[in-house]
């Protein structure tokens, strides 16, 4: 659902300064694999650790498995601000530039909300609410998403402008 949203984002101001792509590479290419494994590193051990801290703090099987699957939303809504460019932050994109983006964020979050606390999605999809004490964990490990993604793709740009600061002067 959040994936989608991002057909609709505006293309980028330099896209056609930047040298073409080489049609015979992969689209995934190392950095993005290597961007990919990290996220995946810090959603599982997110969502590990915040269903055996549901399970610590006397919480029923379904309600940390639904703080688990909770650690998987929030991470993917905090990673699509970073997937909205390849090399720039979500601030020089812009936070809310993308109306379809942000339409989806909400949409998601109801949703979830909806997974979470409505008792009929409750019944249908075996999951429990859980309290506020949770959530802090739970947007703390999308906050860790995003600014080591942040932090990975600000030091990529580094090392672009240090290898060849002619080309990249923005």
């Amino acid at each position: 659902f959040l994936g989608m949203m991002l057909v609709f984002e505006p293309k980028e101001a330099d896209i056609m300064i930047r040298p073409p792509r080489d049609p015979r590479a992969s689209i995934l290419d190392r950095v993005v694999i290597v961007r990919i494994c990290i996220v995946a590193l810090i959603m599982l051990a997110g969502a590990f650790g915040s269903f055996n801290w549901a399970l610590n703090q006397g919480m029923s099987d379904e309600a940390a498995r639904t703080v688990a699957v909770t650690v998987f939303v929030v991470v993917e809504i905090f990673y699509l601000f970073n997937c909205r460019s390849l090399t720039r932050s979500m601030l020089s994109v812009g936070l809310f530039s993308n109306r379809w983006i942000a339409a989806g964020i909400l949409g998601m979050i109801g949703l979830q909300l909806a997974f979470i606390y409505a008792p009929f999605m409750n019944v249908a999809f075996g999951t429990a609410p859980f309290g506020w004490d949770a959530w802090w964990r739970i947007v703390l490990t999308g906050i860790v998403t995003y600014t080591v993604v942040g932090v990975e793709k600000g030091l990529r740009m580094l090392l672009r402008r240090q290898r060849n600061p002619k080309s990249n002067r923005a």
